[in-house]
């Protein structure tokens, strides 16, 4: 949308992601993204770290299960969305804002790791891009005994799954 501010951070999450269910039935996962710079020191020939930057994060409804599902502390992710503001009077009686980023994509980072995809059969529409954006079409049974055992999608490489 217009006038939000998108951003994709990287960085391991402090904690399992925990899933909760608000008062209307919707379900949010929340979790902390540690994002820490490195650079590289000529003088002393090493990496150094910069200052964290810890991301509160929430995810919401089927990606709010699919996190929680799918993502453990220490796991190294990247995560797309949108920052919100939100102003909120603590216990002590002091206002207080808070930053946190709405994630609308998030998945393991492949830089140091591996990771087995399994498209979910639900159904539901996830998203508007081109490629269906996570909305399931009913399979075809010719397709699904052409498919190798071992593909995570359901379908040969090189074949739409549309």
């Amino acid at each position: 949308m217009a006038g939000e501010t998108v951003i994709t951070i990287v960085g391991n999450l402090t904690a399992d992601p925990e899933l909760r269910t608000t008062s209307a039935g919707a379900q949010v996962a929340s979790f902390t993204i540690a994002s820490t710079p490195r650079s590289w020191n000529r003088s002393t020939n090493q990496f150094e770290d910069g200052q964290a930057l810890f991301m509160r994060c929430s995810a919401w409804r089927d990606l709010a299960e699919h996190c929680v599902q799918s993502l453990a502390k220490g796991m190294r992710v990247i995560a797309q969305g949108r920052l919100q503001q939100r102003s909120y009077q603590a216990n002590d009686g002091s206002n207080r804002t808070v930053i946190e980023l709405q994630v609308d994509e998030i998945g393991p980072s492949l830089k140091y790791a591996t990771a087995q995809v399994q498209k979910m059969q639900s159904g539901g529409y996830q998203g508007g891009n081109a490629n269906g954006g996570g909305y399931q079409q009913p399979q075809q049974a010719q397709r699904q005994s052409q498919a190798p055992a071992d593909d995570p999608w359901g379908a040969p490489v090189g074949e739409p799954d549309f």
